[in-house]
C-alpha cells in the first residue's frame, strides 16, 4: 500500500500477540458449546454442569466478547479502523460476561472455581483497556484506515 503511512513494526507485535491471545476464547467458546469431552476434561462434573447450564443470554455475551476481540485482532493486523469498534463490542461482551460469573452466580461460582474468574476477568479487562487505548492511538496517527 502507498497511502503514505508507514506501518509501525509494534503493529505486527501487538497485533500478532492480541491474536494469539485472543484466539483462545472464540476457540473455548466453540470447544465448550460443542461439549467437546477433551476441552471439558479438565473439570469435575459440577462444573462442567454449571457451565454447560449457563443461559442464553449469558452465551451470548460470552460469544460477543470473544469473537470481537478475536475479530479486533484481525482488524488490528488488517490496519482496519473498526478495530477499536471490535474492541469495545469485547467490551459490551465482557461486561454481561462478568455480571452473570461475578454476581448473578458468583456464590457458586467461587464455590466452584474460588476467585479464579474474577483475577481472569480483570486480566481480560486490563489487557482489553489497552488494547482499546492502542488501536486509537493508532487510527489518530493515520496507521488505520
Amino acid at each position: 500500500m502507498t497511502d503514505g503511512i508507514k506501518t509501525p513494526w509494534h503493529l505486527w507485535v501487538v497485533g500478532g500477540l492480541s491474536l494469539l491471545l485472543n484466539a483462545f476464547p472464540a476457540v473455548d467458546f466453540t470447544l465448550t458449546n460443542m461439549e467437546n469431552d477433551f476441552w471439558l476434561s479438565p473439570l469435575t462434573a459440577p462444573q462442567r454442569d454449571f457451565i454447560l447450564s449457563a443461559p442464553l443470554w449469558a452465551d451470548g455475551f460470552w460469544a460477543l466478547g470473544g469473537f470481537a476481540s478475536f475479530f479486533g485482532s484481525v482488524l488490528l493486523l488488517m490496519r482496519s479502523r473498526h478495530a477499536v469498534t471490535a474492541f469495545l463490542l469485547s467490551t459490551v461482551g465482557l461486561a454481561g460476561s462478568a455480571y452473570y460469573q461475578l454476581v448473578q452466580s458468583g456464590d457458586r461460582m467461587r464455590e466452584l472455581f474460588q476467585d479464579v474468574p474474577l483475577y481472569v476477568t480483570a486480566t481480560i479487562a486490563v489487557i482489553l483497556f489497552a488494547l482499546i487505548l492502542y488501536a486509537r492511538a493508532m487510527k489518530a496517527k493515520g496507521v488505520l484506515r
